[in-house]
């Protein structure tokens, strides 16, 4: 199991319907989007961060581990708009007003990922997929969609066995040994990802399948408290956005 998904097992939010957090979470993606990056997507990170660290309960560590990568992407996609190719001033040179155009965009983007980290930190795929075929999704696409996920998880497993077995046979202390045990890691992911898929083929055909994958979801239903104090704090922050504005840009 991915340690996000972990996380969103034992999440404070894990009995809560999907629809509540869907609203919360990625509402702050799309206000992050849409409000003026200053002060707009500023007060979406900071809400996002609080509500993550704080009611969805989310240790600082766990989060920080999966924010570093799209934060990684944010800040690699926002350097680019520091230099520009060709014009007068030769081949690569400092873009006009490159610096505030990197710094919104950073905003931007660093926001929206709070946003959708909120959602996949308290909402587990478990509870997610199956709910998407009452939102009009295909199910045989949310079939595939459940067993993709099952299998990644697997073979990600498998590959991390794999990696620490060589590890203990000093396969990886020379370069030509890392060499020869990534060759081998990847040959023996191969076959496992072959058989497992053999194995599920058999499986499900021994069970009587005809083409519909049931599996149980916990019950919630949809609160309206909640999605009314989340709706709420969306429009606080958007508010909160218009009236910082004029001030902070004079």
């Amino acid at each position: 199991m991915l340690p996000i998904d972990a996380a969103a097992h034992s999440s404070r939010w894990r009995r809560r319907h999907p629809v509540d957090k869907a609203v919360l979470g990625l509402g702050l993606t799309a206000l992050a989007i849409a409000l003026p990056p200053w002060p707009g997507a500023a007060l979406v990170l900071l809400t996002a961060l609080v509500v993550l660290l704080g009611p969805a309960g989310v240790p600082a560590r766990r989060l920080w581990r999966a924010y570093r990568v799209p934060l990684g992407f944010c800040v690699t996609g926002a350097a680019t708009l520091l230099v520009q190719v060709g014009g007068p001033e030769g081949v690569l040179s400092l873009a006009d007003d490159g610096p505030r155009r990197a710094g919104e965009l950073l905003l931007r983007t660093s926001a929206a990922s709070l946003g959708v980290l909120l959602f996949a930190f308290t909402t587990p795929m478990s509870d997610l997929l199956p709910r998407l075929i009452k939102a009009g999704v295909p199910g045989p696409v949310v079939d595939v969609a459940l067993v993709t996920y099952r299998m990644s998880s697997l073979l990600l497993d498998s590959v991390r066995r794999i990696r620490e077995a060589q590890a203990a046979r000093l396969g990886h202390t020379t370069r030509a040994a890392t060499w020869r045990s990534l060759a081998g890691l990847g040959a023996t992911a191969f076959v496992r990802a072959f058989d497992r898929a053999s194995r599920l083929q058999a499986g499900l055909a021994g069970r009587g399948y005809d083409g519909t994958l049931r599996v149980l979801v916990p019950e919630a239903r949809i609160s309206v408290r909640f999605t009314l104090g989340s709706v709420v704090l969306l429009g606080c922050v958007a508010a909160v956005t218009f009236l910082l504005k004029g001030p902070l840009s004079s």
